[in-house]
């Protein structure tokens, strides 16, 4: 797969999940979006523009958008609950797990904001514990797409799908590097650059920096494969067992906290079918903070290309 690595196409994976609304409500009048005062921003509103009588606002209520969203499936419908990636999660958890969940009802709860690169929203505003939130709840499926292409995709998918879903994306701009038309299957990783030395697990924002990494680390003569991890849950655990096999140190990327993330995940099936050298390249046990620039929070916070580049480094020269 070719890179267009000087000047890659900066598309908003948020708007990937609105054009994906706009186009599926066209074919399914059963598609009813909740907003949750933030529709500007997450741009639900342009599903609201497209089809009044299908949006519903809830203000600054997630816990009822949640309840409304579970009513909404018992009657048929399938509901889009979306708001910031950390009101989505942390405060109607209870919502989540009882009504959804473990009630196993067809919403698809779609967050924007995620992880570190709101910037000046701060660390109020920066989920980082979400994947770990919604990947412990039984009969929910998750997934973290890479890109504006991806995002459209998951959200098309999850509402063909039967079932619970978080799907987490950004309010940023960022590469725009996959094909629609390329293989994308729920439950199954795309391996995205070969290399046997290591292999970089990312997912979401980290994909396209694990791939600027591999490309600099190729240079030193290091072959670096890349996996593209959109499903956290249910986890491509062959995928997984192949890489550790093959090349024999597995590091994780992700724009969350290293604790039951994706780093969690992966860890998890190794630890049971194929014990394996690991790292991660993470947020390491802490809030976030304010910053204007996304690329600054990115390396301070250590979860950048750099950082992926370095790590792979020591643990080679090891």
């Amino acid at each position: 797969m070719k890179f267009n690595f000087e000047e890659p196409e900066l598309k908003e994976t948020r708007q990937g999940f609105a054009d994906a609304l706009v186009d599926a409500g066209k074919e399914n009048t059963d598609i009813v979006v909740l907003g949750g005062d933030v529709s500007g921003s997450v741009k639900t509103n342009l599903f609201r523009d497209a089809y009044p009588d299908r949006f519903i606002s809830v203000g600054v209520a997630e816990q009822d958008m949640m309840g409304t969203a579970a009513g909404l499936a018992l009657v048929g419908k399938i509901p889009i609950a979306s708001t910031y990636g950390e009101f989505a999660t942390g405060r109607p958890f209870d919502q989540i797990r009882q009504s959804i969940a473990y009630s196993e009802m067809n919403v698809k709860i779609c967050a924007s904001h995620c992880g570190i690169t709101v910037g000046p929203d701060g660390a109020t505003h920066q989920s980082f514990e979400d994947v770990a939130i919604m990947r412990v709840l039984p009969n929910m499926n998750v997934i973290t797409p890479c890109d504006y292409n991806q995002t459209y995709r998951s959200v098309r998918l999850a509402i063909d799908t039967m079932g619970p879903f978080y799907i987490r994306f950004y309010r940023e701009k960022s590469p725009n590097f996959t094909s629609m038309d390329a293989p994308f299957e729920f439950g199954k990783a795309d391996t995205l650059v070969d290399g046997d030395d290591v292999t970089l697990i990312a997912s979401g924002l980290l994909v396209w920096e694990a791939i600027v990494a591999s490309e600099k680390l190729k240079k030193d003569g290091i072959k670096a494969r890349v996996v593209n991890m959109h499903t956290i849950k249910p986890i491509d655990k062959e995928t997984i067992v192949k890489c550790a096999k093959e090349t024999g140190l597995i590091i994780t990327c992700e724009d969350h906290q290293w604790t039951c993330g994706l780093f969690g995940a992966v860890a998890e099936v190794l630890a049971i079918d194929h014990p394996t050298r690991m790292d991660h390249i993470a947020i390491d046990d802490t809030f976030g903070e304010s910053g204007i620039i996304a690329s600054e929070l990115m390396s301070k916070f250590k979860i950048d290309r750099e950082a992926i580049y370095q790590k792979v480094k020591k643990h080679l020269k090891k």
